[in-house]
């Protein structure tokens, strides 16, 4: 046979495909109706198990593995078209209907707000970009900005939780677990650090440069080649500023944004050294309560799936049957349970988005997810 000939019976074979796939999901919609009606669990593993025995055992030995994972994806997109069939409106469609249907129309220009650091840092400079007339409280760590929240002493918080070049902020996302928080707003900023002494100070008298280690890490090609130069991580690249111009030292510089320096009365000997000069850091805002805003585009959650073959994949098989371009996908393990992870996923969908509000209702009450949390859905600007 000819490659068109092939392809021909390919193609023959594929129509087959498509009307057996039909003929099953009927199928599926008539199981999902008994399924309600004799207030049956969607989830059976064992009938699972005994399908995919069977398909392995038909398939062979050569085509065992592939076969079992078609039937997975199937079960899969099958017992989410059984849920949304089942599925009442959840606890969380109601929380984001509300909140969504409350919101002013804009987000607010005066506020309290929580961030790290100090007057000058990246931090600050987000907060200024997302609140036209902020009352700023500044904090030493991330923990303390998400209980401040938490506690209600300001109403919103402000929190960097990636860099273009250095990756995710993994202290900030570590805290995500234990804090109780929604994010209702999100903003990129162009980030530029220069490396600053004291007045005087020439590149031969550093002996040390200290910094958040992010902005280390986001100009470490520079600083590499500061040879024997001791690099020393601080809290945040504004409290290093104002640490350095304190303590009057000639053997220290620090890696800060321009306007670090002009506030702390230091010299730029360095203006522009991060390794990219397109570097941004995203910042999160979040607050207490869940505000949804009108121009709220993006929705943010995090999970915690069972340990074994299939989770994730069965997870993003739901985004990807609906459509859903996921953003960001991180993991980070979970304390004292051995190489078990959280995920955070991000992805593009509008609050009023019907397929989105049911997944997210379907994710909520899926007894095969162990842990469920809505982070929240908002604009990135």
């Amino acid at each position: 046979m000819d490659k068109e000939n092939i392809r021909t019976e390919i193609d023959a074979v594929d129509d087959k495909l498509v009307d057996l796939y039909l003929k099953r999901f009927e199928l599926v919609k008539e199981i999902a109706k008994y399924k309600e009606e004799n207030n049956v669990p969607v989830s059976d593993p064992a009938r699972e198990r005994e399908i995919l025995k069977r398909v392995a055992l038909k398939a062979g030995p050569e085509f065992e593995n592939e076969v079992a994972m078609l039937f997975t994806d199937l079960f899969s997109l099958s017992r989410a078209k059984e849920r949304r069939m089942i599925l009442k409106e959840s606890k969380l469609e109601r929380e984001i209907n509300r909140a969504f249907a409350t919101a002013p129309m804009e987000f607010p220009s005066h506020a309290t707000v929580a961030c790290q650091g100090t007057e000058g840092a990246f931090s600050q400079q987000a907060t200024s970009e997302l609140f036209k007339f902020p009352a700023i409280l500044f904090f030493h760590s991330f923990a303390d900005i998400f209980s401040a929240v938490e506690k209600g002493m300001c109403q919103y918080g402000v929190l960097p939780i990636e860099n273009s070049s250095a990756g995710s902020v993994t202290a900030v996302y570590d805290q995500m677990r234990s804090h109780d928080f929604r994010i209702v707003r999100a903003v990129k900023l162009h980030v530029s650090h220069a490396l600053m002494v004291n007045k005087g100070v020439t590149k031969s008298d550093i002996k040390e440069v200290k910094s958040h280690p992010q902005a280390l890490s986001q100009c470490s090609i520079f600083l590499h080649g500061l040879k024997g130069v001791k690099q020393t991580p601080a809290a945040n690249t504004a409290m290093a500023a104002r640490e350095l111009r304190e303590s009057g030292r000639t053997d220290l510089a620090v890696v800060a944004s321009k306007s670090c320096a002009e506030l702390y009365g230091l010299e730029v000997l360095e203006p522009n050294i991060c390794d990219t000069p397109s570097n941004f850091t995203r910042f999160i805002c979040i607050s207490r309560e869940l505000e949804i805003y009108r121009d709220a585009a993006k929705i943010s959650l995090m999970l915690t799936l069972p340990h074994k073959p299939g989770s994730l994949a069965n997870i993003l098989a739901k985004f990807s049957t609906i459509g859903l371009n996921l953003t960001k996908l991180e993991s980070r393990p979970i304390p004292g349970m051995e190489f078990e992870f959280r995920f955070i996923f991000e992805f593009e969908a509008k609050p009023n988005d019907q397929d989105a509000i049911k997944l997210l209702s379907e994710l909520s009450t899926d007894p095969e997810i162990e842990q469920f949390t809505f982070l929240g859905a908002y604009a990135e600007i």
